[in-house]
């Protein structure tokens, strides 16, 4: 499975942003797909995950109102809808496949694929 994440960019801060991930080689409804991100000089962060059986979703607290993750299993891709976004949120942002299909993990270290990752830049 390789996975293609897309459309990151520059946006103002308020804006809003909508990730893809596109996933070649396997179907995705038996994984758990993550989003990550990274800002220069820091961890990689969790961002939301969404489990493959029922699209049931997870974000980390600081995304919650604002970033809505989601799935179409039949495109085999998982979006990332980013509202509201600030500076903060500048980073590189990575999908992710875990091989799993109910535990919504929030380490990057349970997931076993990633993307290449997208930029997103929020400018103030």
């Amino acid at each position: 499975v390789q996975l293609q994440a897309s459309g990151g960019g520059l946006v103002q801060a308020g804006g809003s942003l909508r990730l893809s991930c596109v996933a070649s080689g396997r179907t995705l409804s038996s994984y758990v797909m993550g989003w990550f991100r990274q800002a220069p000089g820091k961890e990689r962060e969790f961002v939301a995950a969404i489990r493959g059986s029922d699209g049931s979703p997870r974000y980390a607290d600081r995304m919650k109102g604002r970033f809505t993750i989601s799935r179409d299993n039949a495109k085999n891709t998982v979006y990332l809808q980013m509202n509201s976004l600030k500076p903060e949120d500048t980073a590189v942002y990575y999908c992710a496949a875990r091989s799993e299909k109910f535990i919504l993990a929030t380490s990057a270290g349970n997931y076993d694929l990633w993307g290449q990752g997208t930029q997103v830049t929020v400018s103030s």
